[in-house]
């Protein structure tokens, strides 16, 4: 039971910009997930709670404004969907993550 991003890294440029991952489940169980960020004054990300399907990925959009250059990251923690889950923040908020996925972010001049 894992997710996996795709790329691995975010690298945008310090004057603003977005970059797209996927978050991949290779499982054969539902995943839900939840995206904290490092640096929330200078990046927006959507969405920050959702469902991976077995199989499946979703995608997620990095926004960075304009700020300084420098490194900062998103761990993104997940764990098996509850089966009756359908909102995913409230779900989220009643289970243990099970593990994380940490995205490097590179804000560059």
């Amino acid at each position: 039971m894992s997710l996996t991003a795709d790329p691995p890294a975010c690298t945008v440029p310090a004057a603003g910009g977005t970059s797209t991952h996927k978050l991949v489940n290779a499982g054969a169980e539902k995943m839900i997930f939840k995206i904290k960020s490092s640096n929330n004054n200078e990046y927006r990300i959507s969405p920050v709670f959702g469902f991976v399907d077995p199989s499946g990925s979703k995608d997620i959009t990095i926004t960075r404004t304009a700020g300084a250059p420098k490194e900062d990251k998103l761990v993104i923690h997940f764990a098996v969907a509850p089966p009756e889950a359908t909102d995913a923040q409230a779900a989220f908020s009643a289970i243990t993550p099970a593990g994380t996925v940490t995205i490097p972010m590179s804000a560059t001049a």
